[in-house]
C-alpha cells in the first residue's frame, strides 16, 4: 500500500537534529560571534598614547645607557690596541737583537769548526735544547773566553725577555678581542633600541602624533615653571650671600683695619673656566645628537660636556659613569653655570648648567643640541650636580 506521508522539506528537525542547511547557518553565526568576541580584546590590548610615550622614552634611555657602554668599550679598545701595537713593536726589536746575538754565537762556532779547536765549545751551546741546558754544563763555560761568555749572557737575556714580551702581546691581543666583542655588543644594543623606538612611533596615527606633541608641550611648560622657581631661589640665595659679605666687609672696616677689601670670590677661577666651557657649548647648539659622537659635527650627551670642558682646559672622562665622579658634588640649589647635571638612577644622561634652571645638552637620537630646562623629564629624574674644576 502506498505511503500517505508527505516528504519533509529541507531544514526541518528530524529526531532533534538540524538538517545540514540549518546546521551550516548556525555554525556560521557562531564563527562570526567568536570573531567579534576575539576582536574586542585586541582593541583593548592596544597601548594608550601615554604608554607608547613612556615606552619610547624608556627605549631612548636604554639606548643612551648602551651608548655609554659603547663609549667605554671604544675607549678601552683604543687603549688596548695602542698597547698591543707597542708590545708587538717591542717584540720585533727584541727578536732582532736575539737574532744578532745568535749570529754572534754562530760566528764563534764557525771559527771553532775552521780551526778544529775543541774549546770553547760554542757549537755545543747552539745545539743544546735550551740555554739552561748549556749552563748546566759548567765545564764548558769554564773553557769559554770572556767575550764568548758575554755573547752567551746576551743571548740568554734576549731570549728570556723576548719570550716574556711575546706572552704579554698574546695576552693583550686576547684582551683586545674581548673589548672588541663588548664594543660590537653595545653597538648592536643601541641600534636595536633605536629601531624599536622608531617602530613604535611609526605605528601612530596623525591624530595620535599630534596628541603626543601636545603632551610634550605640556611637559616642557611644566619644566619651564620649575626652572623659573629654581632661578628665583638661586637669585634670593645669591642676594643673601652678597648682603652677608657686605656686612662682613663693613664689620672689618669698622674694626679699624684701615684697608678696603678687594678680594676676589673664591670661585673666580672656576667661573672663568666655566664661561669658556659654556661659550663652546652654545656654539654647538643646533648640531645633531649622534650616539658615540664627540664632535665637531655631532655629539652625544657626554661627548658634548667633555668637549665643552676641554675647551676650558679641563679633561673629563668619556662616559657619564666616570664624569659623575670627576669633580665635587654640590646641592642643586647651589648649582653654578658650568656645573654638570646628571640624570636618572643609572646616570645615563648629562647636561651643562647655564643658570636659571636651564642647561645645554644633546638630548637623544633624532634631536639636536639645545637649551632646555633641567626639569625636562621631571624633578625626580635629576640625579646629582657635579662641579668639575
Amino acid at each position: 500500500m502506498a505511503s500517505h506521508r508527505k516528504s519533509r522539506p529541507a531544514g526541518t528537525r528530524v529526531a532533534g537534529i538540524r538538517t545540514p542547511a540549518l546546521a551550516t547557518a548556525a555554525l556560521t553565526s557562531v564563527a562570526l560571534l567568536s570573531q567579534s568576541a576575539n576582536a574586542a580584546p585586541e582593541a583593548d590590548d592596544k597601548p594608550s598614547l601615554e604608554e607608547v610615550e613612556k615606552k619610547v622614552d624608556d627605549l631612548y634611555r636604554q639606548a643612551e645607557s648602551a651608548t655609554d657602554k659603547y663609549n667605554s668599550a671604544k675607549e678601552k679598545t683604543t687603549k688596548q690596541r695602542k698597547r698591543v701595537d707597542t708590545l708587538l713593536d717591542d717584540v720585533a726589536k727584541r727578536t732582532q737583537k736575539l737574532n744578532e746575538a745568535r749570529e754572534e754565537l754562530g760566528s764563534f762556532a764557525a771559527a771553532q769548526y775552521r780551526t778544529g779547536a775543541s774549546a770553547p765549545d760554542t757549537a755545543t751551546f747552539l745545539l743544546a735544547d735550551t740555554p739552561q741546558d748549556y749552563f748546566d754544563q759548567t765545564q764548558l763555560m769554564d773553557r769559554m773566553t770572556g767575550r764568548q761568555k758575554v755573547a752567551v749572557d746576551d743571548y740568554v737575556t734576549q731570549q728570556s725577555e723576548t719570550m716574556k714580551k711575546r706572552q704579554e702581546a698574546t695576552e693583550s691581543l686576547e684582551t683586545l678581542t674581548e673589548t672588541q666583542g663588548d664594543l660590537k655588543t653595545a653597538k648592536a644594543t643601541v641600534q636595536r633600541k633605536l629601531a624599536d623606538a622608531r617602530d613604535l612611533l611609526s605605528k601612530l596615527t596623525a591624530e595620535e602624533k599630534a596628541r603626543l606633541a601636545a603632551i610634550e608641550r605640556e611637559k616642557q611648560q611644566e619644566a619651564a615653571r620649575k626652572a623659573e622657581e629654581l632661578a628665583r631661589q638661586q637669585a634670593a640665595q645669591q642676594k643673601a650671600q652678597e648682603e652677608a659679605a657686605q656686612q662682613q666687609d663693613s664689620g672689618s672696616s669698622s674694626a679699624g683695619s684701615g684697608s678696603s677689601s678687594s678680594t676676589a670670590p673664591a670661585d673666580s677661577s672656576y667661573a672663568t673656566k666655566a664661561e669658556k666651557a659654556l661659550a663652546f657649548a652654545r656654539a654647538q647648539i643646533g648640531k645633531p645628537y649622534v650616539w658615540g659622537a664627540v664632535g665637531p659635527g655631532s655629539y652625544d650627551c657626554s661627548g658634548l660636556t667633555q668637549a665643552a670642558w676641554k675647551a676650558a682646559g679641563v679633561t673629563l672622562p668619556r662616559t657619564t659613569y666616570d664624569q659623575v665622579n670627576a669633580g665635587t658634588t654640590v646641592p642643586l640649589a647651589n648649582a653654578q653655570p658650568g656645573d654638570l647635571v646628571f640624570f636618572y638612577d643609572d646616570v645615563t644622561h648629562v647636561g651643562i648648567y647655564i643658570g636659571n634652571g636651564m642647561m645645554i645638552h644633546a638630548p637623544k637620537p633624532g634631536t639636536y643640541v639645545r637649551e632646555e630646562s633641567i626639569y625636562y623629564d621631571g624633578e625626580s629624574a635629576i640625579h646629582s650636580v657635579v662641579r668639575p674644576a
